[in-house]
């Protein structure tokens, strides 16, 4: 059987992590974190504010400090999906972003349920909170999706280079790689 195959020349795996960044999952990732950050700003600034003046002392002190984790979780989060929405409009590189990231805390400013007080915390403060920590939680994946694959591309391709007979596997990879696409 003599058939004529198109051929392919594979030179890079295609980055899932940079295909998901650039995806409308990560569209929908953003316009939800930006939506959220506005939300908590318009609460903590009207009716979270009048909630505060009423709340008892032990209360009144979780509040402060639970809006102040807040706030600083959220600007964290909108730091970063500004990163990222910046690489995908092509105004920063990854490698740019991925420098600029290292100033972002996507890690800590938890919040504990168990602190004294907590349960005394306007309901709608909670849910702010509840609602950040669900979100940072899917920057933190996306987050080691896209920069963990690509410290570890980076490094394999440093070993690769450093090894002759890595580009010959390579090469013989994604020959394999592309007979299976066909």
């Amino acid at each position: 059987m003599n058939d004529k195959r198109k051929q392919t020349n594979i030179t890079a795996p295609v980055s899932f992590g940079a295909k998901l960044a650039d995806s409308d999952s990560f569209k929908t990732l953003f316009r939800d974190g930006m939506a959220l950050v506005e939300e908590a700003a318009d609460y903590l600034d009207g009716e979270g504010r009048a909630e505060a003046k009423s709340l008892p002392r032990v209360a009144s002190l979780a509040y402060a400090t639970e809006s102040m984790r807040l706030t600083t979780r959220l600007m964290q989060m909108a730091s970063w999906l500004l990163l990222q929405r910046a690489v995908n409009e092509g105004e920063m590189t990854l490698e740019q972003a991925g420098q600029e990231k290292n100033k972002v805390r996507l890690h800590g400013l938890s919040s504990s349920k168990d602190s004294p007080g907590w349960d005394e915390l306007p309901p709608r403060l909670r849910d702010l909170i509840e609602q950040s920590m669900h979100m940072q939680k899917r920057i933190r994946h996306l987050d080691e999706v896209i920069y963990s694959k690509r410290d570890a591309e980076e490094t394999r391709e440093d070993i690769v280079q450093a090894n002759p007979v890595g580009d010959q596997i390579g090469m013989i990879a994604n020959a394999f790689a592309a007979r299976a696409a066909e």
